[in-house]
């Protein structure tokens, strides 16, 4: 399940469908002012883990603070970002949920309230590949907690894909297959109590 939660953060994955090339790098501001400018969204996404494993399913998106990752069979799970808590559960096991604060993932940085890429020791790299921007960010209080590398494309600005390294070193990407913004999305979606009762139905 560890290396489930890595990729899981990893997967804050292409939040967007991959599009047309961009001509310009992309400033901080601009892409501080896209996440801003995100309140829902529902996509499907591809992950790929530390151990070259490959798993898929279903990202929901509710800002600030929430996250859901659906699974695909076999593996069946199911990750929260609520409450300022990520939760794992395995609907396959009769195990109790594992629980981490958000805020030691690199998640936090894009479901805070008001992301501001311009931070002081926040961004580490800022980069330009010809099609994409590539932005590396870090929480500037606690570097400890890992990274998170966000591929962007440009006009409009739109998430690509995403690689997270953990505090262990574990590395996991997500690539985004589709987005849809501006859902209306229930809360029950990021309740835990909720889906441990579907569980275990």
């Amino acid at each position: 399940m560890k290396s489930l939660f890595s990729a899981v953060l990893v997967t804050c994955l292409t939040l967007f469908a991959a599009g047309s090339a961009q001509a310009d790098k992309l400033t901080l501001s601009e892409i501080s002012g896209y996440f801003n400018g995100l309140t829902t969204a529902r996509g499907t996404f591809t992950q790929v883990n530390g151990d070259g494993s490959t798993s898929s399913g279903i990202l929901y998106i509710s800002r600030p603070g929430r996250m859901r990752f659906e699974y695909d069979p076999p593996e069946q799970a199911l990750v929260l970002a609520s409450a300022n808590a990520v939760v794992i559960i395995d609907k396959k096991s009769n195990q109790p949920p594992e629980t981490y604060p958000l805020r030691r993932t690199p998640l936090s940085l894009i479901l805070a309230r008001r992301v501001n890429l311009g931070q002081a020791r926040m961004v580490v790299g800022h980069e330009f590949d010809g099609t994409s921007t590539i932005v590396t960010a870090q929480d500037p209080k606690n570097a400890d907690y890992g990274t998170i590398q966000m591929h962007f494309a440009g006009d409009p600005v739109r998430l690509q894909q995403w690689v997270i390294n953990d505090a262990t070193g574990v590395q996991t990407t997500v690539v985004l297959d589709t987005l849809e913004t501006g859902l209306d999305l229930k809360n029950s979606l990021f309740d835990p109590g909720t889906a441990l009762r579907s569980r275990d139905r």
